[in-house]
């Protein structure tokens, strides 16, 4: 096979994307990418499957607004054997769901080898709460951002190369919108907060950061649907975010020197949803002429390439997807795959 072809895959968090709007159910997807591409650099919204996870050398895990600067060309990825994990706990937390979350920390040490510590508690609890936009996509408020800066920033000092947030979220298990969710329609009501923290961190600190969030367990459900199983599995999200962290790439800022770094010159595609083409991302690949690879996969937004000006390959699913990538991969034209095949006007 011919040598990797490096890809973007972008599933925007918080917009009730029919595959990759639940915890880890973008999983296969991505998996299935990475093996067409040979080098798949994607985010925490589509690793991330609570309890559940999957590492692969072939998949990058970049921070949302980290991937966007990566696309912009200011930053490079450096892949790492493995990073330092700090972990940062809200000061809201409960002790004994505190608790749960460090016995998450310290299984993932003792069972997976991963270099976990300092831990850090904020000075003030972080006060996060949640809301929805006009377009349906949820989002959130930190009260305390300063205390979350301040925190990350002794984890930096104390020696962290990568770091991990555990926020206290607002109980609601008796919400529409969580019965909803749970069984199989709406939005995510917390992504669009987990999004704000994590860009938050990554940007001030220029280091690989994902968020988790503190919640109490909910009261069985018997409708539940399959997507959203991964979240009931335990006490906490913390361990798919400590393992996709354990060897997330430092992000370099460029210019620099080093021969080792990933650089979006190197990208030759980008996936994203067909509705979702509006993100940063996506514009500044569009922008190189990277190829973008539009799939089904409805969501809350409409943004289409038509909206934007792009020109793009369709994918009806994602299979369709890795199939495209194959032929990008091979240097075979998508177009010649196609029926009707236009004739060439001189």
């Amino acid at each position: 096979m011919a040598s990797a072809l490096p890809t973007l895959l972008v599933i925007p968090t918080g917009i009730g994307c029919e595959l990759g709007g639940y915890a880890g159910d973008a999983l296969p997807a991505a998996r299935l990418l990475a093996a067409a591409s040979g080098c798949l650099i994607t985010h925490p919204n589509v690793m991330n499957g609570a309890a559940l996870y999957w590492s692969d050398p072939r998949l990058h895990y970049v921070e949302g607004s980290a991937l966007d600067r990566f696309a912009a060309g200011s930053i490079a990825l450096k892949p790492v054997r493995q990073q330092r994990l700090g972990l940062l706990l809200d000061a809201g937390i409960e002790e004994q769901l505190r608790w749960r979350h460090l016995q998450v920390a310290e299984g993932c040490r003792a069972s997976l080898g991963l270099d976990i510590g300092p831990v850090v508690i904020s000075d003030e609890p972080l006060q996060v709460t949640l809301s929805q936009g006009a377009s349906g996509a949820s989002w959130g408020q930190l009260g305390r951002p300063e205390a979350l800066l301040r925190a990350g920033k002794r984890l930096k000092e104390a020696g962290a190369t990568a770091i991990a947030v555990v926020a206290r979220f607002p109980d609601d298990p008796g919400s529409e919108a969580l019965t909803a969710y749970r069984q199989g329609s709406g939005v995510d009501a917390l992504a669009g907060a987990e999004a704000v923290i994590s860009h938050l961190l990554s940007r001030e600190l220029g280091l690989p950061c994902a968020h988790a969030p503190a919640l109490n367990p909910l009261p069985l459900d018997r409708g539940l649907d399959p997507r959203a199983a991964g979240e009931e599995l335990g006490y906490t999200f913390l361990a798919c975010v400590l393992v996709g962290l354990s060897r997330a790439p430092d992000l370099v800022s460029l210019p620099a020197a080093a021969a080792d770094l990933l650089r979006i010159e190197q990208v030759g595609a980008l996936v994203a949803p067909a509705g979702a083409l509006g993100g940063a991302a996506v514009l500044a690949c569009a922008e190189r002429g990277i190829p973008v690879i539009a799939v089904h996969n409805p969501c809350v937004l409409q943004v289409s390439a038509a909206d934007l000006g792009l020109e793009v390959w369709a994918a009806a699913s994602y299979a369709e997807a890795a199939g495209l990538l194959l032929a990008l991969r091979e240097g075979i034209s998508p177009a010649a795959l196609r029926r009707p095949l236009p004739r060439l006007v001189v």
